[in-house]
């Protein structure tokens, strides 16, 4: 997870760095020279002063240092060692800790991290001086004796293996235990006398040791037909295309992603998190956490019940899913229903079916509407407490950056008790009050709604409230209610996180951890509920399932498979980065999983007849092709071959073109499946210059009679509807005014949906269920549609066999 990166992506200490490369300030100057005292080279300073935070605490640092007198070389390495890893919760301490640096009491980087582990461990506690001193073995120390004889003990005992490897056998481990049985020995004397005694038992190093390794055995060529793989930074690409990404590629399934990528605290280790609000019951509250949720991960998907989930919501859901599932914890689906007037049971039903579409099982389904009463009683709370208070403010003189203090923010705690009790019994008009909490948020806003009067009845509580919680004070305090461990979002949520840890420390309830992702966003496409919904109201797509959207329920529709969205989302990785992705990125992903799991069927999108003149049977005859031609033992199907075949009208030319390798009149083709070569005889035409039929001679293919090319084709076809689709924006970015300046609605691509008559086999005719997927060979990969009947069958195109260079 990348923390602390301003809106351009970068450290706000870069900003200097990348556009005034060149310039450094008299203080910048200045600051090199005082780092250099301690011990940095210049280069090191400089790099150093990159990093605001890391700057600010060197120097304070190195100020309560030399309160003691000059500062040696081996003491600057530990304060710099200090300033790079204390947190904000324990700065406080910095003299302190730094008293001890000076007197050689903390003398290594292992007792320093013991310390700051101790204080930032005991923050709100009264600090025990000989407790922190124990816990970092101050006066504490291991002689060499005592190492020599942990090391002769550990080498005893692997003594055999080690003869057998000699030097290359691997001694890390074996010092690791060392030091888990010497804790304060220090490191170079371990390593030192390990030297020493491998020596003793090997003796110098002969031949074989110096000889470099052999090479590992060569790995068997591909099988024809299969396409190798490129392995990039431990992640696995079809030779196709590497996934174009905004950011490089780390890991091919969200388990790998969670359990090799992701470095989040902790259970019960929130006070580590950066940021993170300590109070003096914090410990206590942890303790009681842990023991509701038994140390395990708790995370939680909270959709807002109004609208269809997206492509950038899959992220989301595998974050949540995926981190808990990693860790062998468990996730809710929360639905934050707090605003009735848009909440319909469609949507609830429909973001539960796309979570478990993408495999992930809720381990219990709750609402934000559970907690009414316990979010209201605690609203209560905060105004007894002086931090709330009632406000007649408009919400519009509530918008905007800097909006007017309220004049109502110090009214008397009696009289917003009372009005907040009007505002709950239906005595006040909506509009005409809000109840508003006494914070800052991170931007600067201050004092956001907690809870505003709505008279809509609510789609689980029915007419039991006419008040509704915002957001901003809901969300925080349903995640302390279900103890999640790790309140995961994307980033714009950051400007909220100030409010989230005042809102349970002010209740004095556990506060989970925030922590914040870059969002995912789409090319070519549109995900705002508003937006699609006015795509649907002006008959520009059907509905929010229409296959040239990024909803899930589309993306299902257009035969996309979950475990590929999945994978996708995995290679996006999780950083705190925004990252836009263009749609061949997700497309790239479904090819890769349909590849292997989409049987392969023939089908002509553009059909032209084609007569056999020397068929040598008077019935048509029944073949079997693979269902995967790599593979013929998954199964097969079975196929007519008649004298009347349908061959696509572009693997014909009836003048020879460079290059084209298919059925000309000076050029025969192999029929797949068939076994047989096709050589051009004569063609049929309408009076408009149509070809009608071609007519052809069939020969066996053999050694002597080899075609340049095999074709698909169709013999007693079956009629389907087969709907091919195409991006439905023309640019990037349709809601950018500058590259759309008419607004979105303008951007449509005419061409984005065609419908065309296909023929296909009678055996895929009988088995293509909805949702099934095949790929029709030579043209692409296709799912069948919801809007099939018994009496139609109906195929939406999911990707083409490659990516399309000629999309719009």
């Amino acid at each position: 997870m990348v923390r602390g990166r301003n809106a351009c992506g970068l450290h706000p200490w870069c900003v200097t760095a990348v556009f005034f490369p060149n310039k450094m300030s008299a203080g910048s100057a200045e600051d090199v020279k005082l780092f250099q005292t301690i011990g940095l080279s210049e280069q090191k300073a400089k790099e150093t002063l990159k990093n605001a935070n890391v700057t600010k605490n060197l120097k304070l640092a190195i100020s309560e240092a030399a309160k003691h007198g000059p500062i040696a070389h081996d003491t600057g390495v530990l304060l710099y060692h200090l300033a790079s890893k204390i947190k904000n919760q324990i700065i406080d301490k910095m003299e302190f800790i730094a008293g001890y640096i000076v007197e050689k009491k903390l003398d290594s980087v292992l007792r320093m991290d013991a310390a700051l582990t101790y204080l930032l461990a005991n923050v709100s506690n009264v600090l025990d001086v000989a407790k922190f001193e124990e816990s970092c073995g101050i006066g504490v120390t291991v002689s060499p004796e005592q190492i020599e004889e942990e090391v002769e003990k550990i080498i005893k005992a692997h003594k055999d293996e080690i003869l057998e490897k000699r030097y290359r056998f691997n001694s890390g481990p074996l010092m690791q235990q060392v030091r888990s049985s010497l804790k304060w020995a220090d490191g170079k004397a371990i390593k030192n006398e390990f030297d020493v005694q491998l020596l003793d038992l090997l003796g110098p190093k002969v031949d074989a040791d110096l000889a470099s390794a052999s090479k590992p055995a060569k790995q068997p060529k591909e099988t024809k037909g299969k396409k190798p793989e490129i392995v990039k930074e431990g992640i696995r690409f079809s030779e196709q295309k590497e996934t174009p990404t905004s950011e490089k590629v780390g890991a091919q399934t969200i388990s790998e992603l969670m359990k090799t990528k992701i470095q989040f605290h902790k259970p019960g280790e929130n006070y580590k998190t950066d940021g993170y609000v300590v109070t003096p019951n914090t410990h206590r509250l942890l303790q009681k956490h842990l023991k509701a949720t038994g140390g395990k991960v708790v995370t939680r998907f909270p959709p807002e019940p109004n609208g269809i989930l997206h492509i950038g919501h899959a992220k989301a859901i595998n974050i949540n899913f995926g981190y808990a599932a990693a860790y062998g914890g468990i996730c809710y689906l929360r639905y934050d229903d707090t605003n009735p007037e848009k909440e319909e049971e469609k949507f609830f039903v429909g973001i539960r079916e796309m979570v478990e579409w993408l495999g992930y099982k809720p381990f219990a389904v709750t609402h934000s509407s559970d907690n009414f009463q316990q979010l209201y009683d605690w609203a209560v709370e905060l105004v007894k407490k002086g931090l709330a208070y009632v406000c007649h403010q408009s919400s519009e003189e509530m918008k905007g950056f800097n909006p007017p203090p309220s004049p109502w923010r110090d009214r008397p705690i009696e009289e917003s008790l009372l009005l907040f009790n009007d505002m709950k019994d239906g005595l006040l008009e909506e509009g005409e009050a809000t109840l508003r909490m006494k914070v800052t948020l991170e931007e600067g806003k201050q004092d956001p709604v907690a809870y505003r009067i709505k008279y809509s009845p609510h789609h689980r509580t029915g007419d039991k409230w006419c008040i509704y919680p915002t957001y901003d004070y809901t969300h925080c305090l349903c995640d302390s209610i279900e103890n999640i461990t790790h309140s995961l979002c994307t980033k714009e949520f950051q400007s909220r996180r100030s409010s989230y840890y005042w809102l349970c420390n002010a209740l004095d309830i556990y506060c989970p951890v925030q922590w914040e992702y870059g969002r995912l966003n789409v090319n070519y496409t549109v995900v705002s509920k508003r937006k699609i919904a006015k795509l649907i109201h002006e008959g520009i797509v059907s509905d929010w399932d229409d296959p040239r959207l990024f909803t899930l329920t589309a993306l299902r529709r257009r035969g996309f498979p979950p475990e590929a969205i999945n994978n996708f989302c995995a290679q996006m990785g999780v950083t705190g980065v925004q990252a836009t992705i263009d749609p061949t990125a997700l497309e790239a992903a479904v090819r890769d999983v349909l590849n292997s799991t989409a049987a392969r069927h023939m089908v002509v999108l553009e059909p032209i007849k084609l007569t056999v003149k020397n068929f040598p049977q008077e019935n048509a005859i029944k073949l079997t092709a693979p269902d995967f031609p790599n593979d013929p033992e998954r199964g097969h199907h079975e196929i007519t071959f008649d004298e009347i075949v349908y061959i696509e009208a572009t693997d014909f030319k009836e003048i020879e073109e460079k290059g084209f390798r298919r059925l000309t009149p000076k050029q025969p083709v192999g029929l797949k499946h068939a076994g047989v070569v096709i050589t051009f005889e004569s063609i049929e035409k309408d009076a408009s210059g149509n070809i009608t039929n071609i007519i052809v001679r069939q020969d066996p293919v053999s050694e002597k009679n080899k075609p340049k090319a095999f074709i698909h084709w169709v013999s007693h076809p079956v009629l389907a509807s087969v709907r091919l689709y195409e991006r439905l924006f023309k640019h990037k970015n349709p809601e950018d005014t500058n590259e759309v300046p008419h607004g979105f609605l303008s951007d449509i691509n005419p061409s984005s949906k065609k419908e065309i008559v296909a023929y296909m086999d009678n055996s895929l005719a009988k088995t293509a269920k909805v949702y099934d997927k095949f790929q029709f060979e030579r043209i692409g990969f296709f799912s069948v549609d919801p809007d099939t009947k018994a009496s139609k069958l109906v195929f939406n195109r999911t990707v083409t066999l490659k990516e399309d260079t000629g999309k719009i």
